[in-house]
């Protein structure tokens, strides 16, 4: 597979602020996922709204099998500000 799953990875589970980082900054080079190499480019997507970013990444964390906690817009909007 190309991609990373979603199901079930620290990338997802774990620290919110990483993830929306993610979003924020965009990702490149290897990464590992669930002991598997993958080297790939996301875009930065920063020019989404904190709300729209909140509703992706809560999707992401509570389907494809996880049962992980939301991120709230407001999340978003403290990890963005001390991210510029």
């Amino acid at each position: 597979s190309r991609f990373p799953p979603l199901n079930e990875t620290k990338w997802v589970l774990g620290d919110k602020e990483t993830l929306v980082k993610v979003i924020l900054n965009g990702l490149s080079g290897k990464i590992l996922v669930k002991e598997k190499p993958y080297y790939m480019t996301m875009p930065k997507l920063g020019m989404l709204k904190d709300e729209e970013i909140a509703k992706i990444l809560t999707y992401v964390r509570q389907n494809f099998g996880n049962d992980a906690s939301a991120i709230t817009t407001e999340e978003v909007s403290k990890i963005r500000s001390t991210n510029e």
